[in-house]
């Protein structure tokens, strides 16, 4: 298993980001629109980022609480075929439990996936095969 605790490292760059969609009204959208014109921005998306990630700075303590008290790995988790064929050998069932990036590589059977996790929870992305997916449905909160 492979976890990276740093948050910035675990934020995904690129073309691994998740996209969102917003509703804004047209003030709002014009205002942003402004800031963009006059350089404050170099576009719409860089400033929503960096509002975003101001609010989060703003409530670090709370997330960091809830970690805590919801015992949520931070970053990335990734299992591997050999992780879970290990959860297997000693009988054991995972409660995947992740604020950041969970991911079950492409190798794992639907068959040991269903052996060996109880549960998934992810805030934030859950990467597996779409079988994998579909067979733990029940099990992903």
């Amino acid at each position: 298993m492979k976890l990276v605790a740093n948050p910035d490292a675990a934020r995904p760059r690129g073309g691994e980001s998740e996209k969102i969609t917003i509703n804004l009204g047209p003030v709002d959208l014009g205002q942003i629109d402004l800031l963009v014109e006059e350089g404050f921005y170099s576009n719409r998306t860089d400033l929503i980022r960096t509002a975003i990630r101001n609010q989060l700075a703003v409530h670090a303590q709370v997330v960091q609480e809830t970690i805590t008290r919801r015992a949520l790995v931070l970053g990335l988790q990734h299992f591997s075929r050999r992780d879970l064929e290990a959860v297997r050998a000693a009988n054991e069932r995972l409660q995947i439990q992740v604020l950041g990036l969970a991911s079950i590589a492409a190798d794992v059977s639907v068959e040991l996936a269903l052996e060996t996790i109880e549960s998934v929870t992810v805030l934030g992305a859950f990467q597996a095969t779409p079988a994998i997916k579909r067979a733990l449905a029940d099990r992903i909160h």
